[in-house]
Parts: structure tokens; C-alpha cells; sequence
């Protein structure tokens, strides 16, 4: 397989995740009326059902793949994901859905880490980087497209038929990953599935201060976007009144992340991992500082709001990567375990603070910046204290 294939087959299934999430967002208020639910803010559990499946099957994924090799595992993910978005379809209740969604989540988890894992074994360093932020790039342009076309589903069919669009896009992912994507791991340098085995490279992730300290800031930063797009369509139609014109908005705000995928991929070689995303990460806080101080004074037109939420998504482009380049770079001897737990941090801590935020909506913006700040904070202290308050300062030793 060609360089130009390989991302591209792993920008195809990293794509699964956001397809499956942000297609769902038009359709929030549809499922909430054809469930008949009353609490405004509970439509939003089909976005936080889907992660915690997604969250908690990283757990696994990585030391089966580790075990048993990349491609059987990925496969076999990508299998749920197609049942699952099956008995979606065919959900006769609100309950009925939810789980579907979780076990679509927990299919995507094996996509998420497997190309984490995948990209590990063949490259590793600055290199690396730039492989994760060519693939990120397409990975993070979905949410530009995904709302969209969710909405232009809607407008042919009903909401159900958001599943078969993910279901007829799960099954050419598995399709051509099943005939081009090669197995990566060799036979020899698989690990026994052991409790044992597990748990000890559970300890090495865990006690590795680069890795943990990244996994937590990531978490942190992903927690600010995901409240983001928890409440996104509920701000946008709710504060803004944009009704149908929602997805068009919220592509402009997620288009940002894309432009950073690409300039990351193209400076990440010259200025480092460490420059680019501890400068980032100061951007953040100054995006939060002045959304915070808007939102408070109720000075936050949809000009305003737009162009700053844009700016959040443009950093957390230049962040992302570059956090999950550093986590990974201690851990190529166990690459499927590490990346499944940096995974399920990264993921979970992000659910869980972007669903507290999200969940806080009270029709205006106060808690979201709030939220924001707080985070943004948090995420500065973590890297702070990983890198020994050596900020900006790249390393030129390469861990293997």
C-alpha cells in the first residue's frame, strides 16, 4: 500500500466516529419529539450514549489487538458497527436506541485505536505527527460535512435514515480495509492475552508522566468541544435562531479544525510538537478568557460567538494530534494497549465534563464559557506540571 493510501484508509475509519455523531445533530429534535421526550436537554444522550460505548471499548481494544493482531480485531469492530446502526434503524424506543448508539460507539472504538496502533507501528516521532495530522485533517472535516448531510437525509426521509447513510458507509469501510489494509503486527511481536500481561501495561501507560499528563490535558480540551457540540444545536437554533441554516454554521466552526490539521501536518517537522500545541494551548485560553467575559456581559453576538468557537476548533486542531503524538511516542513496545487506555481517558474525561456542561444549558451562554475556561485552565496546569514547567521547549530525543 502507497503513503497516499495508507492515510487515506486510515483518515476512512477514523471518519466512522464523527459521521456516526455530528449526522446525529439535526436530528436531535425529531427523535426527541418522535420519542415524545419532555426534558430538553435529554435528546442529547444519543451524542453521550455513543461516546460512552466509544470510551469504555477502548479499554479492551487495544490489548486484543496487541494479542491477536490489528487487522482481526478492526474487522470485527467495524461488524458491530454495521449491526448496531441495523438495530438503530429499527429502534421502537428511546432505550432501544440509546443502547444501539452505545454499541455503535463501542464498534467505533476498535477503528479509533487500531489506527492510532497502526500508524504507532510504522512510524513514530515527528513523523508520526505528521501522519496523525494528515489523517486528523480528514478525520476533524467530517463535522464540516456530517450536519449537512444529516439534514439533507431528513429532508428525503426520516430521521431513521441517518442509519442507513452510516450503515452503507461502515460497510465500504469494511470492505476496503478487509482487501488493503495489511496487518501491521508482526506474529512474533505479539503479547499472550493475559490478565497479567494487561495490567502491567495498564501500570506502564499509567506511570508514564508524558503519557498520563497528555491523555489528562487532551481530555480536558476535548471536554470544551464536546460540550460544544452537545449544545450546539440547541444554541445555535435556540439563542440564534438559525432553524434549518444550523449545519451550515456549524460546518463554518468546524472547518477551523480542519485548517489546523493541515498546517500542523506542514510545521510539525520544522517547529516541533511541543511549540505548536503549548502555543495552541495559550490560544485557547485567551478564546476562553474573551468568551468567558462576553458571555457574562451578554455581549456575544452570532458573529462573535461564530468566529470564537472557530478559533476553539482551529486550536484544538493544532493541540490534538501533537498531545496524541507525545502520549504515544514512550509506548511503541505496547502501542495497541497504550493507545486503547489513552483512548479511553481522553475520552471518557471529555464525556464526562462535556456532558456536565452540555447538560447545564439553560438557554444561554454562560455555562459553556464558564465550562471553557475552566478546562482551558486545567489543561495548562496538566501540561505545566508533565513537562516540568518547560513549556514551548521541544525535546530532541526520540522515545522508542
Amino acid at each position: 500500500m502507497g503513503f497516499a493510501e495508507f492515510v487515506t484508509v486510515i483518515a476512512t475509519i477514523m471518519a466512522l466516529n464523527p459521521l456516526a455523531m455530528d449526522m446525529m445533530l439535526p436530528a436531535l429534535p425529531n427523535i426527541g419529539a418522535y420519542f415524545h421526550i419532555a426534558a430538553a436537554n435529554r435528546p442529547q444522550m444519543v451524542l453521550s450514549a455513543f461516546l460512552i460505548g466509544f470510551g469504555a471499548g477502548q479499554f479492551v481494544i487495544g490489548p486484543l489487538s496487541d494479542s491477536f493482531g490489528r487487522r482481526p480485531v478492526l474487522l470485527g469492530g467495524m461488524v458491530v458497527y454495521c449491526i448496531a446502526s441495523l438495530l438503530a434503524l429499527a429502534a421502537p424506543s428511546f432505550e432501544t436506541l440509546l443502547l444501539a448508539r452505545a454499541l455503535e460507539g463501542l464498534g467505533t472504538s476498535a477503528t479509533r485505536v487500531i489506527a492510532t496502533s497502526v500508524v504507532r507501528d510504522c512510524y513514530a516521532g515527528r513523523r508520526m505527527a505528521s501522519v496523525v495530522s494528515l489523517a486528523m485533517m480528514v478525520f476533524i472535516a467530517v463535522p464540516v460535512i456530517a450536519p449537512s448531510l444529516g439534514q439533507a437525509v431528513m429532508l428525503l426521509t426520516h430521521w431513521r435514515g441517518i442509519f442507513v447513510v452510516l450503515m452503507l458507509y461502515g460497510v465500504v469501510a469494511l470492505a476496503w480495509s478487509a482487501l488493503r489494509l495489511p496487518e501491521t503486527l508482526p506474529a512474533a511481536e505479539r503479547k499472550a492475552f493475559a490478565l497479567a500481561a494487561v495490567l502491567d501495561a495498564y501500570r506502564q501507560t499509567l506511570t508514564s508522566r508524558q503519557t498520563l499528563g497528555y491523555a489528562l490535558a487532551a481530555g480536558a480540551v476535548m471536554g470544551c468541544l464536546l460540550a460544544f457540540v452537545f449544545s450546539a444545536q440547541q444554541v445555535l437554533t435556540g439563542i440564534y435562531g438559525l432553524g434549518h441554516a444550523f449545519p451550515l454554521a456549524f460546518a463554518g466552526v468546524a472547518f477551523g479544525t480542519a485548517v489546523a490539521g493541515f498546517l500542523n501536518a506542514r510545521l510539525v517537522g520544522r517547529l516541533g510538537m511541543r511549540v505548536i500545541s503549548h502555543t495552541a494551548l495559550m490560544g485557547f485560553l485567551v478564546i476562553a478568557a474573551i468568551m468567558f467575559v462576553a458571555a457574562r456581559g451578554d455581549l456575544l453576538p452570532l458573529a462573535l460567538f461564530l468566529s470564537l468557537t472557530s478559533l476553539m476548533m482551529f486550536c484544538f486542531g493544532m493541540m490534538f494530534a501533537n498531545f496524541t503524538a507525545m502520549a504515544m511516542e514512550p509506548q511503541g513496545h505496547i502501542a495497541g494497549t497504550a493507545s486503547s487506555l489513552y483512548g479511553s481517558i481522553t475520552t471518557l474525561v471529555g464525556i464526562a465534563v462535556g456532558a456536565a456542561i452540555g447538560q447545564s444549558y439553560d438557554g444561554t451562554l454562560v455555562p459553556f464559557a464558564t465550562g471553557f475556561l475552566v478546562c482551558t485552565l486545567a489543561a495548562i496546569a496538566i501540561v505545566a506540571v508533565t513537562e516540568k514547567g518547560r513549556l514551548f521547549k521541544p525535546h530532541h530525543r526520540t522515545i522508542a
